[in-house]
Formats: structure tokens, sequence, C-alpha cells
């Protein structure tokens, strides 16, 4: 490893830190022979992102090259600005992944690359990469390889038998704003790989059914990451593409990422003094609620309320814009709708359905299931409760309870709740 080699690596290194869609998460591929190297699961290393089980784990973050024939307003690398660049060759990255992984540095590799003479030549050199350190060092470890917007179905297959997950960024959820910052770019060419990787992985579960050995297809799904902030886009916007995507059978994650304004100059862009972190935390958090709570896009965010609120998150917004589904009897209410209640998970829920079979359940029973109580209290009922429900009283003054308050702040004055 040359001080050239690491000088190119802290130039790629900086230059893939804006992309956040590289969670390691579910896929299992043990290191089950004398000959191979590393795995997914177990090891210690520098923490980076988190695993489907909770683990910490360590990625080599890093792209190939940070030459992009691509002039994108939002991105860094593109064309027209005037920053460092770096190429590595595919020996050098192969060599330093493998020397960061002996160190115990690294427990996988997540790969991306500017886009350099042709889409289908930079996919090429990605594919070799992944097919190096399979084929040749025999790596076990975790890779996630970026998929190159307007690249072939055949390279796109191949590099789905060494990689574990695959992505390609969504960036801006509708089409016209998209071209607007990105001309050259368009959703047809982003959902197209997206296409290709679900129906490789459709075609191997197919042919399980028949053959004992079948190699496994981007056993761990793919993801996407949409820039929030960047344009006029809507958080209804924004969460209806993802539910769209979360209907594909191979969708794991959709990762928002706040807009960072990294070419003031271009006037394309807003003006924005700091990201927009409270808003792409509570996106964050419909995510989760589409995902494990039954929420439907629509009941979250739709056309009469497009914004989120950046007080509340969105759960508790949701109760109190329908005061009239509450309250809920937490000894008679079914699962589904204990999940409508602020202050229960899908844990807790579990719990109060299995506890209550054996005795009726007090707010010191929630207290020890683990219900959140501060924001519960105003949206149940379960016999010795002393707070008013938000039925009994109204949407606001609940609101006013639940909005946290400073020493000698005005009641009217709000403040940002980050409740899950």
């Amino acid at each position: 490893m040359t001080e050239a080699t690491l000088a190119k690596l802290r130039v790629l290194a900086e230059a893939a830190k804006y992309d956040v869609s590289c969670s390691s998460s579910g896929t299992i591929r043990r290191n089950g022979s004398k000959d191979s190297v590393g795995n997914t699961v177990g090891g210690i290393g520098i923490c980076h992102s988190f695993a489907d089980d909770g683990r910490c784990v360590s990625l080599l973050k890093v792209m190939l090259t940070n030459f992009c024939i691509y002039d994108c307003a939002y991105c860094i690398n593109r064309r027209s600005n005037d920053i460092a660049r770096a190429t590595l060759s595919v020996s050098e990255l192969v060599e330093l992944t493998m020397e960061f992984y002996r160190r115990n540095y690294i427990e996988g590799l997540f790969l991306s690359s500017g886009v350099v003479r042709n889409p289908d030549y930079t996919m090429e050199r990605l594919v070799k990469v992944a097919k190096d350190l399979r084929t040749v060092q025999r790596f076990n470890g975790y890779i996630h390889l970026k998929s190159i917007p307007g690249c072939s179905r055949e390279l796109v297959m191949e590099a789905g038998r060494y990689a574990d997950r695959m992505s390609v960024n969504v960036e801006i959820p509708t089409e016209n704003r998209l071209k607007y910052l990105a001309p050259e770019k368009n959703h047809q060419s982003v959902f197209a790989p997206m296409s290709y990787v679900r129906q490789g992985v459709l075609q191997a579960a197919d042919d399980r059914k028949v053959m004992r050995h079948v190699p496994r297809f981007v056993p761990a799904g793919q993801s996407t990451q949409m820039v929030v902030g960047a344009t006029a886009d809507t958080d209804a916007d924004i969460l209806r593409m993802t539910a769209g995507l979360y209907a594909t059978p191979t969708i794991r994650r959709v990762y928002y990422s706040g807009f960072i304004n990294v070419n003031a100059y271009d006037s394309r862009l807003p003006m924005l003094k700091q990201p927009p972190l409270v808003r792409e935390h509570r996106l964050y958090q419909a995510d989760w609620l589409m995902r494990f709570y039954q929420f439907k896009v629509d009941e979250i965010a739709d056309d009469t309320n497009p914004l989120l609120d950046l007080e509340l998150d969105p759960k508790t917004s949701w109760a109190l814009r329908h005061p009239e589904f509450f309250p809920v009897d937490i000894n008679k209410a079914d699962y589904p709708t204990l999940l409508r209640v602020p202050g229960i998970g899908p844990k807790s829920a579990t719990m109060i359905v299995n506890a209550r079979r054996f005795r009726r359940l007090t707010t010191s029973h929630l207290k020890k299931i683990g219900v959140v109580l501060k924001r519960a209290r105003y949206f149940i009922t379960c016999g010795e409760l002393s707070a008013p429900c938000v039925a009994d009283t109204s949407p606001a003054y609940v609101r006013s309870c639940l909005l946290p308050r400073r020493r000698g702040e005005h009641p009217d004055q709000l403040t940002f709740d980050f409740a899950e």
C-alpha cells in the first residue's frame, strides 16, 4: 500500500461521505472453508453502520473515482466543480479492501463511483472489483455495490452474483424536478437497474424451488436514497415514492439525506443555512410507520397536509388529526388498533395482547411493559387514568401538553420533539 494509493483514498473517501444508503443489513454470508477470508456475521471493527440484527459493522466506504461526466446541481463531484480528483485502479481497490480487512479496520465494502466515459464502462469496473474480491481473494465479507443509472442488464445481473446488496439512488422523487437539477438523468435510467435486480432475485427464488444449489443473487436486497430539501417536493411526494418502492419485493430500505448546499453558486438550488435535519428525521419516522405500524402513506401526509409536523412525530400528529379514533381501551383493542396509539410500539403492543389474557391491565402494568405514558395517556383508557382524553378536550390542548417547555417559556412557544 503506497503513499500515492493512500492519498487517492483520502480524496475518494471524502467524496463518498454524502451517500447515506450504506446499511449492511439482511444478509448472512458465513466463512465455511479454510481458503476463504471474512464473513458478514460477527467480528469487530470501526462502527460505521448498523446491521438488521442491531450489530455495528465497519465498512470501507469509498468511490472508485470521483470524475463524472454528469453535471448534477446537488452533487459535489459534478463535472463543472474544481475539486481534487482521483481514480483507484481495480487492483488498488482490491488490495486496499484486503489490507483493511486483515488489519481488522473493516468488515465489508461499500463501493460507488462517478460515471466516466459511459455507464457500462463504469459499471464494468465496479463488477470487476467485486468479482476479484470473491473469486481471486476469496473474500466472504459484505459487499454493497452502487448500480450505475443507465447501465446494461448483463452487467447488473453479473454484479448481483457477487454483491450482497445493490442500490441506485432515486435522488429526487418527481421526474420534472430531477431533470431540472440533473439534465442528463431521468427516472427510467434509475428504475431500470432496480427492475433487473428484482428479476434476478425472483428468478433465483424460483430456481431454488427445483434445484438444491442455486447461487445467491443480491441476498440483502436493494436500497435507495432521496435528497430532502433540494427541490420543492413535499413530504407527501417523497413518501408516495417511498410507498411505491416498498411495494416491490426487493427494496429493503429507503434512505433520506438532508440537502447540504455544497454548490452554493448554482442558482437552481435553495439557499439553506443548514440541512433540514428535523425534516429528515420526521421522514424516517414516517417511513417506520409505513413499514412496521401498518400506516398508509395518505394517513401520514396527503394533499391537505403535504408537510410533516416538525414539532411532533408523525404518529402523534395523525392521532391529533383523528380524535374520533380515541380513546382506545387497552384491555379490549386489537393489535392493529394498539399500534395507532402514540407511545405504543410493536413490541409493547404484542406484550399488551399477551399479558391481558391473564389479568386486566392498569397503568402500572403498562409502565412495566414499556408504554410511554407521557404520550399514551391522552389516547387510551384502562380504568384508573386521570388524564383527559383527546376526545374529551381538544387536539390543541393535548398538543400543548405534549410539546416540551423550557423554563419561563410561554405554553404557545413550541420546541422540537424527537420521540419515536
